[in-house]
């Protein structure tokens, strides 16, 4: 659980800190796309070696990237819904993080302890 943490505050830090720029140029789905993709590139490969010490995987990519498919759909979701409440769209993130974190590491714990 603290390496799930170690690695999920880096990967949302990395995330944020690419939307949180990216939002002033372009459109802030755009920008949290793009951050989420980057960010999703080294949270697979932490993940995998230093959180569940785990070799990478064609089996675990793969389940690894259905996980975050699902996490970044609940993430668009959710960010466009505290836009539309009126969250500024530079907080945003925030709440979305607080919600979505916990379910994305009940998917990938399940990817990485229970697929072999």
């Amino acid at each position: 659980m603290v390496r799930f943490g170690i690695v999920g505050v880096a990967a949302t830090a990395l995330h944020y800190g690419i939307y949180y720029v990216l939002q002033f140029v372009m459109s802030i789905n755009v920008a949290f796309t793009l951050g989420y993709f980057l960010s999703f590139l080294a949270n697979y490969f932490l993940t995998a070696k230093f959180t569940f010490k785990k070799n990478t995987s064609m089996k675990n990519g793969v389940g690894f990237g259905v996980a975050h498919l699902c996490n970044y759909l609940l993430q668009m979701g959710l960010l466009n819904f505290f836009v539309d409440l009126g969250v500024r769209q530079e907080l945003a993130p925030i709440p979305v993080y607080c919600i979505a974190v916990p379910v994305n590491f009940l998917l990938v714990r399940t990817v990485f302890k229970k697929l072999k």
